[in-house]
This record gives structure tokens, sequence and C-alpha cells, in this order.
């Protein structure tokens, strides 16, 4: 082999001087292995991509694949071999394993850029349960959960919204052959993943606040969410909504309202905390709304292979701690490629010129968006009614007014009415019927008697 090519070490390239640097050389294999699981070793080429060439006989590889084999647990096989770059004798080190996390002279390393640094043991302990993912994921578990105990009408909407984004290309027929096909039953059992995206009595919870200041020291507002993930999502992102600030611009003469926080953006957030949180946790995933930032934070740690920038500036391998839930969120379009989440969010936000930061937290992950001081003094909340008097009464909240007496006529006419079969009636969106019915009950204008299956709506407050 003889080449020309310039060399630059990097995330999965190594360069050796000689192998006088054999155990450096070990250390870095080891880490970038636990990061990327292959990469490439040259001895003969400086750091800074200068070929010195290096002596390289029989004994010389013999060296080196015996260092290799006694050094790294568990045990490689690399691929070594002479090549000729700029006229020079080298040695090349092709290497991949996939049994993370690997260690070289009994202790564990990570790559970071072109560095190599001593894995905590936080991080080996998460390397661990990512090497033994398959039989100690949660999602795939089985569920104490009964097929009767899926909620029919939400599976069916599902399948109906996966086909409308072709995604899904099967029909609903009943819930045990629906579940199967979506991989949400194993010998018969009900999976976890189908108790806390179609059983409304489910571990998964989460925590709301708002704050005062800064601090959690004084609150103004604490609720807990329980329900379907589906629901959770729509609670959150409703309670979210009526609470940061709008501010309006009038483009082309048309009043325009406009978010602190790019909604497309929340919702990443939202979707991908009940996403990859740990499920084996009792802990709640949590939003705070302080007076400066909100916080969406989940309970399972960010993998220790990558850092939030590779994915917002590189192509990251997508790492799934319940990779069932994210399948079926894909199908539905509420999440779209795996591993896009965090560019997303960070090109919304860059977009929109929003401050967005993303934390390895010890035990969790954050996403933080800061919120902008141009917005204090604007109209609080999207269907909220905290609206300062010199901000006229918004046409869409009369829309809303509008949408919600339809609503309850409906509700009187028909009180067995879905939720679709009121969206179709109206020609509005399914979305924004239940954000106007989840209105209603909140304020006790309706009430839903008996399951969502079978039971029936009744107007209360009226």
């Amino acid at each position: 082999m003889d080449s020309n090519t310039d060399f630059e070490e990097n995330e999965t390239l190594e360069l050796k001087k000689s192998t006088s640097e054999l155990k450096e050389a070990i250390i870095s294999i080891a880490a970038i292995l636990n990061k990327h699981r292959k990469g490439e070793l040259y001895f003969g080429i400086k750091n800074d991509g200068t070929v010195v060439g290096q002596d390289v006989g029989e004994q010389t590889i013999r060296d080196v694949s015996k260092t290799v084999s006694d050094n790294i647990e568990p045990r490689i096989y690399p691929e070594i071999s002479r090549v000729i770059l700029d006229g020079k004798d080298c040695v090349r080190v092709i290497f991949q394993g996939n049994e993370s996390p690997y260690f070289a002279y009994g202790r564990a390393y990570m790559r970071v850029g072109d560095d190599d640094r001593k894995v905590s043991a936080r991080e080996l302990e998460n390397l661990f349960l990512m090497r033994n993912k398959s039989g100690l994921r949660w999602d795939n578990q089985y569920s104490d959960v009964e097929v009767s105990e899926i909620d029919e009408a939400l599976l069916k909407r599902y399948v109906g919204k996966g086909q409308s984004v072709e995604r899904i290309n099967f029909d609903f027929k009943d819930v045990k052959t629906t579940l199967r096909k979506l991989k949400l039953i194993s010998d018969n059992r009900v999976l976890n993943a189908a108790e806390v995206l179609f059983c409304e009595d489910n571990p998964l919870e989460v925590q709301v606040a708002v704050f005062a200041g800064t601090n959690k020291t004084t609150f103004l507002d604490i609720k807990v969410f329980r329900g379907t993930l589906f629901d959770i999502l729509r609670q959150c992102e409703l309670y979210i909504s009526e609470r940061m600030n709008w501010r309006v611009e009038f483009k082309d003469f048309k009043r325009v309202e406009i978010p602190e926080i790019p909604v497309d953006a929340l919702r990443e957030a939202l979707v991908n905390s009940l996403c990859h949180r740990d499920y084996f946790r009792a802990e709640s995933n949590k939003v705070a709304i302080f007076k400066d930032r909100i916080k969406i934070y989940n309970p399972g740690e960010f993998t220790a292979r990558f850092e939030p920038s590779d994915y917002i500036h590189g192509d990251a391998e997508s790492v799934q701690r319940n990779p069932l839930i994210s399948e079926i969120l894909y199908f539905s379009k509420d999440v779209e490629r795996w591993g896009t989440g965090i560019r997303r969010i960070y090109d919304e936000c860059t977009e929109n010129d929003v401050k967005v930061e993303f934390r390895k937290e010890r035990g969790g992950f954050s996403t933080v968006f800061y919120r902008s001081p141009e917005y204090e003094g604007a109209f609080v909340g999207t269907t909220g009614n905290q609206f300062p008097e010199e901000v006229p009464r918004r046409s869409s909240e009369k829309t809303s007014e509008k949408t919600s007496e339809k609503i309850i006529l409906l509700i009187k006419e028909n009180p067995s009415i879905s939720a679709k079969e009121i969206a179709e009636k109206l020609g509005v969106s399914s979305r924004a019927i239940e954000m106007q019915i989840a209105k209603l009950k909140k304020n006790n204008i309706i009430t839903r008697i008996g399951p969502a299956k079978g039971g029936h709506w009744e107007v209360v407050g009226r």
C-alpha cells in the first residue's frame, strides 16, 4: 500500500510515532472501542500527521498483536499489517468490538476528541448496562396488565394516526392482534411498553410546577400528571403553553402570536424525556417553570459514550434506552428519526434566538430553555386568561370559546360521542378538540363517566 493521505487524529483515529508508545496505543484502542466500537491506529505517524516511518518486521507485528491480546479485556482480534505511506514503512491496526466496556491494563477509558480519559464509576456502570441492554430493558419486559385493560379507543386512534402519516400499513382488527403486530405482546403477555402507552393505570407520572423566582424557594403552582404517555404529553404541552409568555407581531396586516420558546422544540424535549427515561427508577419526570428558564428533566442518565454536542454537530450513533417505546412514537410521527431530537431542538432554538442548554446530571438529563426578557409584559398562555388590559381580546380566543360551546352542544345531543367524532363534525383537528376537552374538564364544565370505551360525558357546569 502506498499513499500520500493526510492524517489527523480524531475520535476513531490514533497516531503514534513508533511502537515505543505501545502502552499508550493500547489505552487509545480501548477508549475508542468504548465510544465507537471500531477504529484505526497507525505506528510511524506523529500526532500532527507527519509520516516518519517505523521499522517493521515479523517480530514487530507479533509484538503489537501480543500486547493487544494480553492487555485489553474483553479480548479483541485486530487486523495488523505493514503499510507504506509516503514511501515509508508503517504499521496499521484496524480494530472493532461490541462488548463494551473494554479495559486497558485494568482501567476503562473513553475517547473524547483525540484524548483518552478515565471512565468514572457511574459511567462504567452505564457501559455494563448497555452491554446487557437487551436483557435489562424495561420496555420489553412482561407487564402485569391484561389485554382487557388496554384502552381500545386510544389504540384504534393510534393506528389511524400511523396510517395517516404512512408509517402503519395495517388496519385495526382487535386489541390483541394489533398489539402483536406492534410487537407489544410476547408469549401472549402484554409488555411494559404497551402498559405506559395504552393503559391509563400505569407507573408513569410527571411533576410540573411554576416557581416565583429563579430557584425552588417559592412555588406558585404544582401538579402531578398521570395517564398514558400520550395523555401526559398533551397535558405537559398545554401546561407549559398556558404559562409561558407570548408576544404579538403584525405581518401582512395579520396578527401573529409568537411564543418565547418554540413550541416544536418544547414538544421534542418532552417526547425525548418520556422516551429516554429510566423506567426502572421510581423517580418522576419533572417540568419546572422558573422566571428565567423552563427545565425539562428525566431520570435517565445520558449515555457515557457521547456528549450532547456529538448529536448537535455530528452524527453520533443513536442510543435507545427504550427502543420499543421510541419505535411506537416513530410510527405515529411523534418522533422523527432516532437520534435527531437534540439537533432538532438546538436548530429550532437557534433559528428563534433562544438559548438552550443540555445538561448531563447525576442520575438524569435535562433540557433547559432560557426565557427572554423581551417577552416580559406580553400576555400569558395560548389558552390562559391572564391578559393585560392593553392587549385586546384575541380572535383565536373567541374562536376557542365558540368551539367549546359547540363541543358542549354535541355532548348534550350525544353523551357517548368520541373526540374523533366531534373533530369530524366540527372540521377541527383531533388534537385541538382534545385540548378543548381537557380545558372543559379542568374547569369542571364536563366530566367523564366510566371508561374510555363504553363510558359517556356529562355536562355538569352549565
